[in-house]
């Protein structure tokens, strides 16, 4: 989006008037929380939005699934009018069920679109879906924005990894969507088939669903992994859709699709708005999802964002520096340190003896303490040091000792969908 700031801003402002006008009174869920903040359908600002809409969170909408069962009341149309369904990965809680017209599927193909388009994905490229396609948005999604591009869209579910290497192999694949972790994990499933990666045509690797492509560690294993290629980053949420796509000039910064969401970072602890650079909570409302209207919804993303001036790449839309650098609830405070796991991430990604980890979180005294398990790789099982020189490694980067462990090789987990590293001891 490279209009003027004001133009964009005048178009998210004429795109919330005629959201809350569809919404009003037809969705019973917006509608009474719209009334009760004394909210008009006819805003005059953007700062009118922000200052009276209240936020909406993740819990207020899975209590009202709860009491309204399956699909809960956030909905403007009569069932018969929806054709698509979509939950959440249950990151945090219970899935959620999301329904969604064809109008507003066609918004969240054309987001999407810009995704690929951002990457230089054209009608020339092969790209290949390397997940089980289940009930999660983005996978359908991504598919069917590749096939309106022109692209040849080969998907990978229900097959194994190695099946899959195969499959990109022998279809001269040039772009494979995957998580961050799963680009690695193909990389090691390679190496233990004997499978020659130098034969491979992919060129991209669109990547998302956790953290990654925004840690620069993983970013170049990736990289080192997959012969010529680059990794591109982007994210979205099955609440919201395809949120931002990677600067074509600046690696490891997102843009938010502004002309699509309106955007805000604030305190995760008071809501309040936070100047630029520094970390705060993303809040965003989809411009172009009538069906199920989310307004002002928090994320629980944390970003960094900066100054909307002109880009390098001549966008004025919100850059998030670093992309998605964690969760409001992943972060842990360990004896006066806020931790991130992208910074932990980071760290244990420089080590090329790393081939899988764990770290747990317990309650000892009424302090936080950390853990780290480390699954080393097989050519790595023997070094006695790879634990004292990963907690060298804490110590340097945090100033916090943090015991690693070693495990043996193939113990830990492996991940298609999204990691679950970080896991909570009683």
């Amino acid at each position: 989006m490279n209009a003027p700031r004001a133009e964009l801003e005048r178009l998210q402002l004429e795109k919330i008037n005629a959201l809350l006008s569809e919404i009003v009174p037809k969705n019973p869920f917006q509608t009474e929380r719209l009334q009760q903040a004394g909210i008009k359908i006819s805003l005059k600002d953007l700062m009118e939005f922000r200052a009276k809409v209240p936020f909406t969170t993740k819990a207020e909408i899975a209590e009202d699934h709860r009491q309204h069962p399956p699909y809960g009341t956030n909905l403007t149309y009569p069932p018969s009018r929806y054709t698509r369904y979509n939950q959440t990965s249950a990151t945090t809680g219970e899935p959620l069920r999301w329904l969604d017209t064809a109008e507003d599927w066609e918004w969240m193909v054309g987001n999407w679109r810009r995704v690929f388009e951002a990457a230089g994905v054209g009608p020339e490229d092969r790209v290949y879906f390397a997940f089980s396609f289940g009930p999660f948005l983005g996978f359908w999604l991504g598919f069917e924005a590749a096939e309106r591009i022109g692209c040849l869209c080969l998907p990978g579910g229900g097959l194994t990894s190695a099946a899959r290497l195969m499959a990109i192999l022998d279809n001269e694949v040039t772009v494979l969507c995957c998580t961050p972790t799963y680009a690695i994990r193909l990389g090691q499933v390679a190496s233990e088939e004997k499978i020659d990666l130098s034969r491979s045509k992919v060129r991209a690797l669109i990547v998302a669903g956790e953290p990654g492509a925004g840690v620069p560690a993983t970013r170049r294993r990736i990289e080192s992994i997959w012969p010529d290629s680059n990794v591109y980053d982007h994210h979205g949420m099955t609440e919201v859709g395809p949120v931002s796509y990677e600067c074509p000039r600046r690696r490891g910064v997102l843009h938010v699709m502004e002309d699509a969401y309106c955007a805000e970072v604030v305190d995760s602890a008071s809501g309040e708005p936070i100047s630029a650079g520094r970390v705060g909570e993303l809040v965003l409302t989809p411009l172009g999802r009538f069906g199920s209207p989310l307004l002002r919804y928090r994320t629980s993303d944390l970003v960094q964002a900066v100054q909307p001036l002109p880009c390098a790449c001549g966008s004025v839309e919100m850059a998030l520096v670093g992309g998605i650098l964690g969760r409001a609830d992943d972060m842990v405070f360990i004896r006066g340190v806020n931790l991130y796991p992208g910074a932990v991430e980071n760290l244990l990604r420089e080590f090329e003896e790393v081939a899988e980890y764990r770290v747990e979180i317990r309650e000892e005294r009424s302090m936080t303490e950390l853990a780290v398990i480390v699954e080393p790789t097989p050519e790595a099982s023997g070094d006695g040091r790879l634990a004292k020189r990963l907690e060298h490694s804490f110590r340097t980067a945090f100033n916090l000792r943090v015991p690693v462990t070693l495990a043996e090789p193939g113990s830990l987990p492996r991940f298609e969908m999204k990691a679950r590293r970080w896991v909570r001891r009683e």
